[in-house]
């Protein structure tokens, strides 16, 4: 593994440039000596991670959707092992989001994140929860100078390393590592992108994906992540309603978010705001009743109105952290991560 230089040959391909490392792994730019066909190569440079590396590579090979890089060609076993993937020729989002420091044009927010849930919509159609999905992992075929005429097929979504097909999952070979519950349990992924479910270790369904698409929507229209309770249009002057009510749906408890990303997809085409969903099984029980003021439906345990934002609740408790309102039975906040113990 040493050997990887510029002008190395793996299968048909010549090494051009390193464009990605990781603690157990490498992603080269190479080109096919003939044809001249660009493509990323990753390889890892942990031998314990190549079963990881096959795992990936036959996952994303029955992905074949435009907005998921594509697998061409994969050998566990050669020297050193590789999986040849799709080459997008332009910048991540992250780098992006650092370089227009909050300034991204709200059309080219709204194409992105369609790609990225179009993506999603395949991907746990076939029973694959990507766990990692952040700015790095979302490329964009198209130069940073273009990024508000980008269209939906530009949106790449890659790295199915951390992917959770059934109850198998795996750890990517260009993750920084493995972290640790209160209880020893090992989860991975990027702790600022998860959901609460994730980071206590818990069973997680797709859903999980969406909270970390509301990060992702909301770093891009604000150019930070989320604190408190602001939406994204307090940060930002101009940002639709429909786009802080799909934040809020999003970027909520596991029971009050969009159902799957196909629903959230459906909010993000049209400009009047969806009404978010009542919890799973609990609709039309006993507990449900109407805002007095403008008569959206609330649950027993409201503490605010997600319609109009009324107070139901005689006290509402908050986070000592960041000051973010929560329930009295959370655990952690949801919106810093903050332990929040037992709440008086």
């Amino acid at each position: 593994m040493a050997g990887l230089r510029e002008g190395y040959r793996i299968s048909n391909y010549l090494l051009e440039a390193r464009v990605g490392a990781g603690s157990f792994g490498e992603v080269w730019r190479a080109r096919h000596h003939v044809f001249g066909e660009l493509v990323a190569i990753k390889i890892p440079t942990d031998p314990k991670f190549v079963r990881n590396l096959q795992r990936e590579g036959v996952a994303i090979h029955g992905l074949r959707h435009p907005n998921i890089v594509r697998a061409i060609d994969l050998d566990p076993h050669a020297d050193p092992p590789y999986l040849i993937m799709e080459y997008v020729d332009g910048p991540s989002l992250r780098q992006v989001i650092d370089e227009l420091h909050g300034g991204f044009p709200i059309s080219a927010v709204v194409t992105i994140m369609r790609g990225v849930l179009q993506a999603l919509v395949a991907a746990h159609g076939n029973g694959m929860i990507h766990r990692d999905i952040k700015p790095a992992n979302i490329l964009l075929g198209q130069p940073r100078e273009k990024i508000a005429s980008i269209t939906e097929q530009a949106v790449k979504v890659t790295d199915f390393g951390l992917g959770q097909i059934g109850g198998a999952t795996a750890q990517s070979i260009m993750q920084s590592g493995s972290l640790l519950t209160d209880e020893g349990r090992s989860i991975a992924g990027t702790l600022a992108y998860m959901s609460p479910e994730q980071k206590e270790g818990k069973d997680i369904d797709a859903r999980s994906d969406l909270y970390s698409c509301g990060l992702v929507l909301y770093e891009m229209l604000t150019g930070e992540r989320p604190q408190g309770t602001d939406l994204p249009s307090t940060m930002r002057s101009g940002v639709p309603k429909m786009l802080d009510e799909v934040f809020r749906q999003s970027y909520a408890r596991l029971d009050r978010r969009y159902a799957s990303a196909a629903e959230m997809l459906a909010a993000l085409s049209t400009d009047t705001p969806v009404p978010p969903p009542l919890p799973k099984g609990r609709r039309g029980v006993e507990g449900v009743t109407a805002c007095p003021d403008c008569g959206t439906a609330t649950q027993c345990d409201d503490q605010f109105c997600i319609g109009c934002g009324r107070q139901l609740a005689a006290s509402v408790p908050r986070c000592p952290a960041c000051g973010g309102y929560v329930y009295r039975s959370d655990r952690f906040c949801i919106f810093c991560g903050k332990d929040l113990g037992v709440l008086a």
